[in-house]
């Protein structure tokens, strides 16, 4: 049997590790050869391929990005569709493909089964907001990320006496700024579940302030705050017309010093988010996950994603993991919300 395997949207620490679970229990077990598409759905578009050999995926577990590359390709765009991908998989003799990606990625793998493509997904987001999954490789690395980078901003912000604002990645989910806010010890976490006004967030800012601290405020990128009706996003639509968000932290910089009198910074950390070797909870998962679309692939799951419930891995249909996003719940920022101020 041959494989073709993809890795779309944004890239994540743990990718290669998924790789290489997937082409050295396919190989070893199964006797399955492998071929990876170049830069996601766009090598699928486009039938370009490159072998996998076992050589090929030698040590990459510790590598950050993907070596197949990545983009943000929409299959049924860009002269694509089901059967411009089928004609490529049998031209190159494919029998089927492990997509591995996010919400956007999914879904259209999704639409691809429902066209008689043979796809099983693995879940790949560092926003950790796929539903039908407790945790998604690269969160965990993000957070650490995050925090490390937090830290360092509170250093400075005490030096100058200065309240400190670090924006993170998350999209309309919570789950970076809560895990690295609670971790750094933040005097306020803003995440998209909770509407907060301004005067909330300043009377945190002054308290920390006036116990002689450095305030400390981590905001998730797609926080919206109380009076506005969406998130701030100034760059437009992705491929899959989502909004680009970001940006949101140096809306509130100068409406928090304005307020409290108390200078104020902002800083966005990014795509520094994304970068980096993964730390040992992510290479585990993400080879656990890759192993574990091979069991989907021989078992002919089509349709379905690989995922974690609690500590083992389950098989879940699209439909499932597709359904809503996995928010944080109410209980998870009151426990949080204890430490603000």
């Amino acid at each position: 049997m041959k494989i073709g395997i993809l890795t779309s949207g944004g890239d994540c620490p743990g990718l290669n590790a998924v790789i290489r679970g997937a082409v050295l229990k396919g190989i070893a077990v199964h006797g399955q050869e492998f071929v990876g598409y170049r830069d996601g759905w766009r090598g699928v578009v486009e039938g370009d391929v490159i072998d996998l050999p076992r050589t090929s995926v030698r040590g990459i577990a510790k590598q950050g990005g993907t070596i197949l590359g990545t983009s943000r390709t929409n299959p049924f765009e860009n002269n694509g569709g089901p059967e411009v991908i089928k004609a490529h998989m049998e031209r190159l003799g494919i029998d089927a493909i492990i997509a591995i990606g996010g919400e956007g990625t999914l879904a259209a793998a999704r639409r691809l089964t429902d066209a008689g493509l043979k796809i099983v997904g693995v879940p790949k987001t560092v926003d950790n907001d796929l539903d039908a999954t407790d945790y998604t490789f690269g969160f965990d690395t993000a957070v650490e990320i995050a925090t490390e980078a937090i830290d360092r901003l509170r250093t400075t912000g005490e030096s100058h006496h200065r309240c400190m604002i670090a924006e993170v990645m998350g999209r309309h989910v919570g789950w970076i700024a809560l895990h690295s806010g609670m971790a750094s010890g933040a005097h306020g976490i803003l995440i998209p579940e909770q509407r907060v006004s301004i005067h909330e967030i300043a009377e945190w800012v002054k308290l920390a302030h006036d116990r002689g601290r450095a305030p400390l405020v981590v905001v998730a990128e797609g926080f919206v705050l109380e009076g506005m009706d969406a998130p701030h996003s100034e760059r437009g639509l992705d491929t899959f017309g989502r909004p680009r968000l970001g940006g949101i932290a140096e809306q509130l910089a100068p409406e928090i010093e304005l307020y409290t009198g108390i200078e104020t910074r902002a800083t966005i950390l990014g795509h520094i988010q994304r970068g980096g070797v993964p730390t040992a909870f992510d290479r585990v998962l993400a080879t656990r996950l890759g192993a574990a679309a091979i069991d989907s692939v021989v078992e002919g799951r089509w349709g379905t994603m690989v995922s974690l419930r609690g500590t083992e891995i389950a098989h879940v249909g699209f439909e499932e993991a597709l359904g809503r996003l996995k928010v944080v719940p109410q209980h998870r920022y009151d426990e949080a919300r204890v430490l603000f101020g």
